[in-house]
């Protein structure tokens, strides 16, 4: 059997620049990228669509084992997140999608269940790395990473990019009210008994309030890089 892919994980509360790190970071490196916090969004969205309650585990752990969720690269685009073959990839991007994946990801029955899937997506034969995004990566889906990473920044500053992107997609929503979401979505994540927000003791961690994306990419990268090469010396 051949060597596990070089696992990268990348933790930390939302807005603070995951999930477009990641992207790039993926794409410099030549390695999938698996959007853990796009899978739990789309439970959430089956859920609803299907008028289950976010805590209502048995139908919830009825529901997990009939769901295809996929991601499909687009080509100078990153990748898309598909349900059931749908596009689902703005769909899981709303307010109330981010809010319902706080709650489902709480659930122990749906952290089991999803726990394997993950695993699963990152390690396939044919990957030659795997970058993850999320909240537990780190700790819990892969505690024992080649690298991992903790990004934060001020409440304020990842709410302010939350509230730019969603008025780039029309939505109407305040910036009080997504700081309100946001404050909320930190205080479940960081509480709840299973799998919390936080950082693995081993994790490089680094604050992008005041940094631009091309900045945190090229940190990441390089300490990527690096620990590549020293897996290579040590092959």
């Amino acid at each position: 059997m051949g060597a596990r892919p070089f696992i990268v994980a990348i933790d930390g509360p939302a807005g603070a620049g995951k999930s477009t790190a990641a992207k790039r970071l993926a794409a410099r490196l030549g390695f999938a990228l698996v959007d853990t916090g796009a899978i739990y969004r789309a439970v959430a969205l089956a859920a609803s669509r299907l008028g289950i309650a976010y805590d209502d585990d048995a139908r919830l752990a009825a529901l997990l084992p009939l769901l295809d969720v996929r991601f499909e690269p687009v080509p100078g685009a990153g990748q898309r997140v598909l349900l059931g073959g749908e596009d689902v990839s703005s769909a899981i991007r709303t307010p109330p999608a981010s809010l319902g994946a706080s709650a489902v990801s709480a659930r122990p029955v749906v952290r089991a269940g999803l726990l394997e899937l993950q695993r699963r997506l990152a390690a396939a034969p044919e990957n030659r790395g795997a970058v993850l995004e999320g909240r537990d990566i780190g700790t819990v889906v892969f505690p024992d990473a080649d690298l991992k990473f903790f990004l934060t920044a001020a409440p304020e500053v990842r709410a302010r990019r939350r509230f730019e992107e969603l008025q780039a997609k029309g939505d109407r929503a305040t910036f009080e009210q997504v700081l309100a979401d946001q404050l909320k979505r930190d205080r479940d994540d960081s509480s709840r008994t299973v799998a919390p927000l936080a950082a693995a003791g081993d994790a490089v961690r680094l604050d992008t309030s005041a940094l631009g994306l091309d900045e945190v990419v090229e940190r990441l990268g390089r300490a990527a890089e690096a620990r590549l090469a020293e897996r290579g010396r040590r092959a």
